[in-house]
């Protein structure tokens, strides 16, 4: 069988990609019909800018939930004769595979380069948001009351932000990352009190304090409605908190890997400070308001006015940086991916990928040239999208 040239590589990846642009197409249509109700993401469509960034940002979003629909072999697979294959070569007689063609060639260890690009996306996607999120909920949390109340509890806060923040960032990084410190601590009723692992006991339960403060100070009237959604949220929040921090949901369906676990508490470790002093110099700003001022008036309580006063209207500052921190956190993946650290060496994950690649660099580009435009291509559209949220934010 012959190699497919460029012209056929790009219409099969089109081909396969089927299913990402008919949830492109519908995401557009109905955002385009119901924008006038959809707020700031409605606004987005009046930003070329943004919508750019959104579209491209969106599309390795759908490229990792479709990502076993859309792989044309298995990732981890070696196939005879494949090794630096070039983009389009046809595989080798007698492969058992349905698809007769590496679209994108094949690595030096003869796997599938379009295959892993795919499945690296679902990789990255899995923990940045996730690990961007809890970071936000952890610096959102001690955030406000450092900036609303100060005094001692924001010298304290401040100071223990900004001894994170001194500390060498990749340094950091080896010293949390690395696949042997799992095993330091001592063993308590089976469960290792490493590093990693107490980090996680204590960074996974901000996110089950801040609803529990959310839904009090929202509905602090209205005792039963309240008491619903926090045994909600302690159910489901105390639920996941067993399986990611102790390893000890029965049903297995929250759990995380020691690898994966270190890279994510330490993602969420390294910007929770961060945004701890993006929201305190917010809040401070922003408690000098007016609406401030006539909450108080009210009788509302501390909590009450932080969350439902001055975080809604530091929102556009918050989520603008959001979109810019997982594109960070993205790039941090891929730095350590490169470095061999965080998930296991036979992942797609693109910063490993472009690691195996670059090693015959010179010779056959493609296995590394392919998950670097990827990583490029996903945190240039988080940061077009984060321009176009500022500027439709700013007319607020």
């Amino acid at each position: 069988m012959d190699a497919l040239s460029w012209p056929a590589i790009l219409a099969a990846m089109t081909l396969q990609l089927l299913p990402v642009w008919v949830a492109l197409g519908l995401v557009f249509t109905v955002s385009r019909i119901y924008r006038r109700h959809l707020g700031l993401y409605g606004r987005l469509f009046d930003s070329p800018i943004g919508m750019t960034g959104f579209a491209i940002v969106m599309f390795w979003v759908f490229t990792a939930i479709f990502s076993p629909l859309i792989i044309t072999h298995d990732p981890l697979a070696q196939l005879s004769g494949m090794k630096n294959a070039l983009p389009g070569s046809a595989l080798k007689s007698g492969a058992d595979t349905l698809f007769p063609h590496y679209l994108l060639g094949g690595d030096a260890l003869a796997r599938d380069v379009f295959s892993r690009m795919v499945m690296g996306a679902r990789d990255v996607l899995a923990i940045a948001p996730a690990a961007t999120a809890f970071a936000f909920m952890v610096g959102i949390t001690l955030g406000l009351p450092a900036g609303y109340i100060g005094g001692r509890l924001d010298t304290v806060l401040s100071f223990v932000s900004n001894l994170v923040l001194a500390f060498p960032v990749i340094l950091l990084f080896y010293l949390l990352v690395t696949p042997e410190i799992q095993n330091t601590g001592p063993l308590i009723a089976g469960w290792r009190a490493s590093i990693p692992n107490v980090m996680a006991a204590v960074l996974f339960g901000f996110p089950i304090l801040f609803f529990c403060i959310l839904w009090n100070s929202r509905f602090f009237t209205d005792p039963r409605r309240r008491n619903i959604y926090i045994g909600i949220t302690l159910a489901l929040g105390l639920w996941v908190y067993a399986g990611l921090a102790f390893n000890a949901d029965p049903t297995g369906i929250w759990a995380m890997e020691p690898n994966l676990l270190n890279v994510f508490v330490s993602v969420v470790f390294v910007n929770a400070p961060t945004v701890f002093r993006i929201v305190r110099g917010l809040t401070m700003d922003l408690k000098s308001r007016d609406y401030v001022a006539a909450g108080q008036t009210r009788g509302e309580g501390p909590w009450y006015i932080m969350l439902w006063e001055i975080l809604p209207n530091a929102r556009g500052p918050l989520i603008v940086d959001f979109c810019l921190r997982i594109g960070y956190t993205t790039i941090l993946l891929g730095t350590l991916g490169f470095f061999g650290l965080g998930v296991s060496p036979e992942s797609p994950d693109w910063g490993s990928t472009i690691n195996a690649g670059r090693r015959l660099l010179s010779v056959f580009p493609h296995p590394a040239v392919v998950p670097a435009i990827a990583l490029m291509s996903l945190v240039l559209g988080l940061n077009l999208l984060a321009d176009g949220l500022r500027e439709e934010s700013l007319k607020d």
